[in-house]
């Protein structure tokens, strides 16, 4: 339970992320060719951050779980 309570709160810290890189795009408070604004500049080094740091222990769980289960396997056929 706990496991999936974390991957959970991994999977949406990645998608707040994504959507702190989107934002200033997806609602236009970042004029299109303008330079960024210093709130774009946060939001792309915060949201970059969150959604690249979840996706690495989302990726390192994933590897993990893998390598037990293949643990299993090896085991059981022994």
């Amino acid at each position: 339970m706990k496991a999936k309570m974390g991957l959970t709160a991994l999977f949406l810290i990645f998608l707040v992320g994504l959507w702190l890189v989107v934002a200033p795009f997806a609602v236009g408070y970042q004029p299109r060719g303008a330079a960024y604004a210093d709130a774009t500049v946060n939001d792309l080094w915060v949201g970059g951050v969150l959604a690249g740091g979840s996706f690495v222990v989302l990726v390192a769980y994933a590897a993990d779980a893998l390598r037990e289960i293949t643990g299993r396997g090896r085991h059981s056929a022994d």
